[in-house]
């Protein structure tokens, strides 16, 4: 039995998985997933309250947005997660918003995090949370990957679907399988970075505001802030409710090496010069994104790049696209046609 091993537990590692098992239900493979986090999602992360789990807050990706160009090219993406209820039509309040003819908006009901976790079911993969790949070595015609903790397993496949810069930083006989063309390509690569802050409140909690979200133009530090279950369409007296803040690119980049719990202190102080009757929530959770969104994608987009055919190594992501739901699809695709062609 072949072993594949995704790195990346967030959009396009998990539906990667799942494409790779229906792409090849006949081949015998063990699909095995490292993410470094905690949780799924990667960037399309879902937060929960210390005091009530089912209180949360999405502190990544805040709705998924269908270009038109993507509707039909992607509609059976689209009608699996309808149909199986992880994905709703927007209908909240966002103000500042901006229309485009033809764009359509989707919430996720139970956190955008449940789009990973959907995908990672379907593909039946065994998931590691908190092993952080530091090295890649080239073994007996395998791949030897080891993590922060000195662990060790061997695979017939590896995709890598973590951000260009994490990539450049792996260890071992990767650095020197990635050519020079393809090192410079991989550096040029740049994303933006900013903060997000989760503000979770106990059930009963009245936050007075006449929108789900909205956009904020006039503030040096926060871009936007939503009411979250508010957003989702999933308010409750049962559940207390959530706030979300995220930075401007500039303020995240000014602030990136900051003391985090300092950086938390000065957004909700120009939280609170935004909505003064903010009130004192139960608990905070303060989100550094130091790879947020792709500013600068791999040259010519091509969803993926094979580093290595036998062993196969792949790298995929919005990296080697763009940073939106229907980029990170477009590359996991890529990547299950780029190993099927070469098994």
């Amino acid at each position: 039995m072949e072993r594949v091993l995704i790195v990346g537990a967030g959009l396009t590692g998990s539906l990667c998985a799942a494409l790779l098992r229906r792409a090849l239900p006949q081949r015998p493979l063990q699909l095995v997933v490292w993410e470094k986090a905690r949780g799924t999602g990667g960037r399309m992360s879902t937060s929960r309250s210390p005091y009530d789990p089912r209180c949360t807050a999405d502190l990544g990706a805040q709705y998924i947005t269908r270009e038109p160009e993507y509707a039909k090219k992607h509609q059976s993406v689209y009608e699996e997660l309808l149909s199986h209820g992880v994905l709703k039509p927007l209908t909240a309040t966002i103000e500042g918003m901006a229309i485009k003819e033809g764009v359509e908006n989707f919430v996720t009901p139970q956190g955008i995090s449940s789009i990973a976790k959907h995908y990672l079911s379907e593909s039946d993969a065994e998931i590691l949370f908190e092993h952080h790949v530091t090295r890649i070595c080239l073994k007996d015609g395998k791949w030897e990957v080891c993590n922060n903790t000195g662990f060790l397993d061997r695979f017939d496949i590896v995709i890598l679907t973590i951000p260009v810069p994490q990539i450049l930083q792996l260890q071992g006989d990767i650095a020197n399988i990635i050519n020079r063309s393809q090192r410079q390509q991989l550096e040029s690569v740049s994303y933006s970075s900013r903060y997000a802050l989760g503000l979770f409140y106990e059930a009963g909690t009245q936050i007075d505001v006449p929108w789900a979200a909205q956009y904020i133009s006039s503030n040096p530090c926060i871009r936007f802030i939503s009411i979250d279950n508010k957003k989702r369409n999933i308010e409750s007296p049962d559940i207390g409710p959530s706030v979300v803040v995220h930075t401007s690119v500039s303020f995240g980049i000014e602030h990136l090496e900051w003391n985090i719990e300092k950086v938390q202190q000065l957004i909700l102080e120009h939280l609170r010069d935004i909505i003064p009757i903010v009130p004192e929530p139960a608990s905070v959770k303060c989100q550094r994104w130091r790879y947020s969104q792709v500013t600068k994608a791999f040259l010519g987009c091509p969803g993926q790049i094979t580093l290595h055919t036998q062993p196969f190594l792949v790298c995929g992501g919005d990296g080697f696209i763009h940073s939106n739901f229907d980029g990170c699809i477009e590359s996991a695709i890529s990547i299950v046609e780029a190993l099927k062609s070469s098994l």
